[in-house]
C-alpha cells in the first residue's frame, strides 16, 4: 500500500485518523500504548506517510471508542486506500470528498482552479459562502455554520507564511451573478481584487461569449505536490471524482494552458473585478 500512500482517498484516511484522535482527547503515545503499538507509527499514519491496514484502522477506531456512523465512514476510506482514482457519491460522499480535497490543498505546492460560474471557495468570503449554502433550504442552519468554519479554515493554505501558489481562472459571468445581497456581493468582489494582489495568488477572468474551449466541459481542480503525483480533482453537486492518471492530468494541463490564453491578463481582470464592485454598488 505504500506506492500509492499519498492518494487523496490515503490522505483522506490519515487526516481522519488524526482527527478521530484529537477529538477523542487521546494523545498519540496514549494510543500507542493501547495498541502495543510505537507512538511514531501512529505519526507516520496520521501525517500521511504510511497507510495503515484496515484491519489496524478497526483497532484504532475501536480504541478510540468512536461512533457508529464515524467508524464506517472511515473505514469506508481504508477500504482501497491505496487506488489511485477515487470517485466519492451520494450524500455520505461529500465528508469524504471535502477531507479529500482538503489534504490536497494542505499537502499541494500549487493549485490550479477553474471555476466559471462562481467565485472559487479558496476566495469566497463568509456571506458569499453563506448564500450559496443556504440556497433552497438544502442544508440545515447549523450545518451551515459549521461549513462556513470549515471553508474559512480551508483557506489558511494561501495567507499562511509560506502559501501554496494559486492560480484561480474565473469565467467573466461569476463577477455578475446574484449570490447573496448587494452588499455581500460588494464585499466579495473587493476581497477578490484584494486576493489578486497577493503575490502567490493570480487572478485571471475568462471573457464570456467567446466560442468554444475546454473549459466551457465544467470546472475542475489540478493540485501539484512536491512529493507525490499531480491529481486532477472535479467537484459537482454530491459528488467528486480524484484523477491522477498520466493522461488526464496532462490533457488539463494542456486545457489550463488553452483557457489562460483566451483569459484576460492579471492587470486587466483586476481591473475588471473592480469595475463590476463599482456596478454592483452604484446599483444598490
Amino acid at each position: 500500500m505504500g506506492a500509492n500512500h499519498r492518494s487523496p482517498r490515503a490522505r483522506a484516511l490519515c487526516a481522519a485518523l488524526r482527527e478521530a484522535r484529537i477529538a477523542s482527547g487521546i494523545s498519540q503515545r496514549e494510543l500507542g500504548r493501547l495498541l502495543s503499538i510505537t507512538y511514531t507509527n501512529i505519526s507516520l499514519w496520521e501525517n500521511g506517510h504510511r497507510v495503515p491496514s484496515i484491519e489496524t484502522v478497526a483497532m484504532i477506531l475501536a480504541a478510540l471508542r468512536t461512533s457508529p456512523d464515524e467508524r464506517q465512514r472511515i473505514l469506508d476510506l481504508a477500504r482501497n486506500a491505496s487506488e489511485r482514482n477515487w470517485l466519492t457519491s451520494g450524500l455520505a460522499g461529500v465528508p469524504q470528498q471535502l477531507a479529500g480535497s482538503t489534504e490536497c490543498e494542505r499537502a499541494a505546492s500549487r493549485i490550479t482552479e477553474w471555476s466559471p460560474a462562481i467565485v472559487p471557495g479558496l476566495l469566497q468570503t463568509p456571506d458569499y459562502t453563506r448564500a450559496i449554502m443556504t440556497a433552497g433550504g438544502r442544508i440545515a442552519p447549523d450545518d451551515v455554520e459549521l461549513r462556513i468554519m470549515v471553508r474559512a479554515g480551508r483557506r489558511e493554505v494561501i495567507t499562511r507564511v509560506e502559501p501554496v501558489e494559486y492560480l484561480a481562472l474565473i469565467g467573466e459571468n461569476a463577477l455578475y451573478e446574484p449570490i447573496g445581497s448587494p452588499t455581500a456581493r460588494v464585499h466579495q468582489l473587493r476581497h477578490l481584487a484584494d486576493m489578486a494582489e497577493r503575490p502567490n495568488i493570480v487572478v485571471q477572468i475568462v471573457p464570456a461569449r467567446i466560442g468554444w474551449h475546454p473549459g466551457l466541459a465544467g470546472p475542475f481542480i489540478l493540485y501539484d505536490f512536491p512529493d507525490a503525483s499531480p491529481v486532477v480533482y472535479f467537484e459537482h453537486h454530491s459528488s467528486g471524482a480524484f484523477v491522477p492518471d498520466a493522461h488526464n492530468v496532462s490533457e488539463y494541463r494542456k486545457a489550463i494552458e488553452w483557457i489562460r490564453e483566451i483569459a484576460r491578463d492579471p492587470d486587466e481582470s483586476l481591473a475588471l473585478v473592480n469595475r463590476a464592485a463599482e456596478e454592483v454598488e452604484a446599483a444598490t
